[in-house]
């Protein structure tokens, strides 16, 4: 799944490879650790108009009197998403994009320690992750849909992030009909890079900083 990920390119080029109208409140960039409840950049499209919008990571069902009233919902899995109660509004009206540089996985080392793997896709492209929308209140939230893994991700995780291709993006976002569903699998070989080994201060919600995706010796 994705619990944690990296934003580095620039939001005006995100915008016009979304063919988005940038909002004014988007968060900052780079940001090489984005972690849950942070602000991120959004993709949505509400009549054929795209737009680039910031929404808190950490989708908040309508029904919570307070966010943290239930547990920190920053995934959706693809094969529960229309049933549940919480979701089943939004994955069918309110589907949206979340674009990530790249993003990280765990594996657990010999002693139980967490080792951080990083990912990016394989043309440099930033990844567009399937995600849905809530508002709550008077801000909004969104939440990225996982799915079972993939053989580049098996052996690290049993869930990984939906990575949409471009010709997907219509469909999802509600612009070229109905069915949807069918894009909720995991990438395809050689859509992803092999991940490559960082260091363990990414696993600190505090840390930044580019060192944080350098290569270290596995």
């Amino acid at each position: 799944m994705c619990g944690r990920f990296t934003i580095t390119h620039p939001n005006e080029a995100l915008a016009a490879l979304f063919d988005a109208v940038p909002g004014n409140d988007l968060p900052p960039v780079p940001n090489f650790n984005v972690c849950p409840t942070n602000p991120v950049a959004v993709v949505t499209s509400d009549g054929g108009q795209r737009r680039l919008r910031a929404m808190r990571w950490g989708f908040i069902p309508s029904w919570y009197k307070a966010p943290n009233d239930g547990p920190l919902i920053i995934n959706a899995r693809s094969d529960t998403v229309a049933g549940k109660p919480a979701f089943r509004d939004a994955v069918r009206s309110r589907r949206c994009i979340v674009p990530a540089s790249g993003f990280y996985e765990w594996s657990t080392g010999e002693k139980g320690e967490k080792l951080p793997w990083y990912f990016t896709r394989a043309d440099g492209n930033p990844m567009a992750l399937a995600a849905i929308w809530q508002r709550w209140q008077d801000f909004d939230t969104v939440a990225i849909v996982s799915t079972e893994a993939g053989p580049g991700m098996a052996d690290l995780h049993h869930r990984e992030a939906v990575v949409l291709e471009r010709g997907d993006w219509p469909l999802w976002l509600g612009e070229a009909g109905h069915g949807a569903a069918v894009l909720m699998k995991a990438s395809a070989e050689g859509v992803l890079t092999r991940p490559v080994r960082v260091s363990t201060a990414v696993n600190s919600n505090r840390a930044s900083g580019p060192e944080l995706i350098q290569p270290i010796a596995a």
